[in-house]
């Protein structure tokens, strides 16, 4: 009871921090016995890498590129990053199916902290994942740092801060749908779009007329010119600060609406109904005539008097109990 106490008089702040970080270790401890679902996840990326470079990479040519393999990986850990934060709307949803929310919202903890711990293991999933593309584009395909290594961790820093702020957009959607193949189809929907309408494959300039200035006006497209541009040691321009900015907002605008969303979100499944008295319950007159016996007790009585005959020496009963026990059941004529 001490510990639960001082945990109720912790600051606001801290509190939610403690119980998002609990929260985050929870999901991590799922990570080793269903590796499963970390090896697919990793391997989706990977196919991405192999296809796009020896499928297409011969017959794309970018310009101020000499090599495919440099303009097409740094698109490649962008889409894969994002795609990796399907996996919050997912996980909330099952969440709500199971029940779980319900019994964490009953604890003596921060609302926030369910939200916070599964976007924090989402994003360390993520970690995990683009350091095996990294190995793989590194030794089979050989894309390098063409500029320094801090470049090339603020580009890394500037994708998982990306692929974060749509984790929060994931969770709105977890919330908002009813199931989780549901929150799955949701999820990935408006991904595609937003991955392939950019510059993460070709150059913008070579799109439609109509089309080019969405994809220019992307987020997406901003944050992977950024990351391409650090990677090879090109000039950044302000793209890195769009992409902080974008960021940001997303976080800030999707993590308000989540919670709010979390805080008035009902159950899963339906509430439980107050039953409603039988007809056998309530105080009323019994019926004294002969060969009719109150039968509303019984299996298909549904609170009436009906007639039945019955068996020649055999005892009438009234009380339910006796009726069940010996296994009489009413006949009607």
């Amino acid at each position: 009871m001490s510990s639960v106490s001082e945990h109720i008089e912790m600051h606001p702040v801290r509190m939610a921090v403690h119980d998002s970080w609990v929260e985050a270790e929870r999901h991590l401890r799922i990570i080793p016995r269903n590796i499963e679902l970390l090896i697919f996840a990793t391997i989706q990326p990977v196919m991405f890498v192999v296809l796009f470079v020896y499928v297409f990479g011969g017959a794309i040519q970018v310009p101020g590129f000499s090599n495919y393999d440099q303009f097409l990986i740094p698109g490649i850990f962008s889409q894969s990053l994002v795609f990796g934060s399907a996996f919050t709307g997912i996980g909330i949803a099952e969440d709500l199916s199971k029940g779980l929310v319900d019994r964490l919202r009953s604890l003596p903890m921060a609302r926030s902290a369910v939200l916070i711990g599964r976007t924090v293991s989402d994003l360390v999933r993520n970690v995990i994942t683009f350091f095996v593309m990294l190995a793989v584009s590194f030794w089979p395909i050989g894309f390098r740092f063409e500029g320094s290594l801090f470049e090339a961790f603020l580009a890394t820093l500037l994708l998982l801060l990306f692929s974060y702020s749509l984790s929060w957009v994931q969770a709105l959607m977890g919330l908002s749908v009813g199931s989780v193949e549901a929150a799955n189809s949701a999820g990935f929907i408006w991904m595609f779009p937003l991955t392939f309408v950019s510059s993460a494959f070709v150059d913008p300039a070579s799109m439609p007329g109509w089309l080019e200035p969405i994809a220019a006006a992307n987020p997406f497209t901003i944050v992977t010119n950024a990351a391409r541009a650090l990677y090879n040691g090109n000039p950044v321009g302000n793209d890195a600060t769009y992409s902080i900015l974008w960021s940001l907002g997303i976080i800030v605008v999707f993590a308000t609406l989540s919670v709010r969303k979390f805080n008035r979100s009902t159950v899963a499944y339906p509430p439980i109904r107050a039953r409603r008295p039988l007809r056998h319950d309530r105080r009323r007159r019994p019926l004294r005539r002969r060969g009719w016996d109150r039968v509303s007790a019984l299996p298909g009585g549904r609170g009436r008097h009906r007639r039945r005959r019955r068996r020649p020496g055999a005892r009438a009963f009234d009380d339910r109990r006796a009726v069940r026990a010996a296994g009489d059941r009413p006949r009607s004529r």
